[in-house]
């Protein structure tokens, strides 16, 4: 299938060299030979036909440095296509086809090779949103219909990947917890130590995701996933690991994909077992014309509380997702989502609901991301030592940023910042927090 995209581009070529004759080296008559833009293009394709790919490299890495646009794009665009074929160097090939996007974001082709490589290093939500991009831009009819059988197969391209986040996280509350220094129950004021209020520090944060496909059958997979995170503190009392294997089938069935899985979620905290889950998940997607994708997903997990009996039980969730290209650089969406959290002590038992909505634009050589976030909460009953049954209202505020004017090989640096407020009817569950991140992310 990715050969389906290789043959598309030359079809839509944005910046393309003329047509001219097998390029013959002229006669130096000094000891400098000089060769025009079109003949270092002639000169670096016919170095690669007779498998000379190094020359074929320096060729064109030469020709990025030319002022022109169109040349330097044209450079990029197949130098890419070199590394990803012979070199085997994919990510380095999607970094120059981002560069060429972020001089001339409505090059339809480059989107397209674009979501290839990234479909191929399985990223397909990367993949896709690329290709939702470039049928913003407009496509050909004829093409058009085979980007959309092309997108029929994105998840079958890559049978292993996966991704990682490293990063360092100012965090204004790191416990997620009140300010106050004393809380009122039914049998007076409180005083709460010092690891139940709020604390600030400076945390290290490490995330990762990698899967493995096995194709079955055309149209079946059987799919494992393994997702991580970790945040790390100078007092190892607020330390939060969580480890979370997932495995299941996947069905491709024409403009759907449908999977169900399996699996498990471990949390530490402090140092210390804090839960252990046992999970369900069904996930569908569908895609919506050339520039939507619906996304729908039901779980259930059975979570037991190492630290506190009457929290164990099971909790129930879905979720429902639009995402949309508006333009070949903007696009946006929205999610709403509904859990139910079934416990020993039905004070601990809650019921929520809430929706997101997203936007991200590209600004120059730079992706941002703003995404809003509402929930509303509340318990089954009065934990017994507080004064009011728990009721929740959430807010969240999240904007991220990937620079890719700044590249250290594969990896790219990031810059988050989060804004949530929860405002509760009991105090200790009413909180305010500002947290930051700065590190760098990459995908293998």
């Amino acid at each position: 299938m990715p050969v389906l995209i290789l043959a598309l581009a030359p079809t839509l070529m944005a910046v393309s060299t003329p047509a001219l004759p097998p390029f013959t080296p002229p006669s130096p008559t000094t000891g400098t030979l000089q060769l025009s833009p079109v003949q270092m293009f002639d000169f670096a394709e016919a170095a690669s036909k007779r498998g000379d790919y190094d020359t074929a490299e320096r060729a064109l890495r030469a020709l990025i440095g030319n002022p022109g646009i169109d040349i330097r794009c044209e450079a990029r665009f197949r130098l890419a296509r070199l590394l990803a074929g012979p070199f085997h160097r994919r990510t380095e090939a999607a970094l120059l086809l981002r560069r060429i996007l972020d001089e001339k974001p409505n090059a339809a082709p480059v989107r397209l090779e674009l979501a290839r490589l990234e479909a191929e290093m399985g990223r397909t939500g990367a993949a896709g949103r690329e290709l939702r991009a470039a049928q913003a831009i407009g496509l050909p009819a004829d093409i058009a219909r085979m980007v959309r059988f092309y997108q029929q197969a994105l998840e079958a391209q890559r049978p292993m990947s996966g991704s990682i986040e490293l990063a360092l996280a100012p965090d204004s509350n790191v416990n997620r917890a009140t300010t106050a220094s004393t809380m009122g129950t039914v049998i007076g004021d409180f005083t709460l130590s010092r690891d139940a209020r709020a604390t600030s520090g400076m945390g290290l944060v490490v995330r990762t995701q990698a899967f493995a496909r096995l194709r079955m059958t055309p149209r079946l997979s059987l799919l494992a996933r393994l997702s991580g995170s970790a945040s790390l503190y100078r007092d190892p009392g607020f330390d939060d690991e969580v480890v979370a294997p997932q495995i299941g089938p996947e069905w491709s069935l024409g403009d759907d994909r449908v999977s169900l899985s399996g699996g498990a979620a471990l949390r530490w905290y402090g140092g210390r077992s804090y839960t252990t889950a046992t999970t369900a998940a069904i996930d569908w997607q569908h895609r919506l014309g050339k520039r939507g994708l619906l996304r729908v997903s039901a779980n259930h997990a059975f979570v037991d509380n190492h630290r506190n009996a009457l929290e164990t039980g099971s909790a129930w969730g879905g979720t429902a997702g639009l995402d949309r290209a508006f333009s070949a650089r903007f696009g946006g969406g929205l999610s709403l989502f509904g859990n139910r959290q079934d416990t020993r002590d039905p004070g601990y038992a809650t019921t929520s609901f809430g929706f997101s909505p997203y936007v991200f634009r590209e600004i120059g050589r730079a992706t941002v991301t703003a995404t809003l976030s509402y929930s509303h909460l509340a318990a089954d009953a009065r934990i017994a030592l507080f004064n009011d049954r728990r009721r929740d209202q959430a807010y969240g505020l999240n904007l991220a940023a990937t620079l890719r004017q700044i590249r250290i090989g594969s990896l790219s640096p990031l810059l988050r910042l989060r804004l949530e407020r929860n405002a509760s009817t009991v105090q200790l569950y009413d909180y305010k927090r500002v947290a930051g991140e700065v590190g760098i992310a990459s995908a293998f």
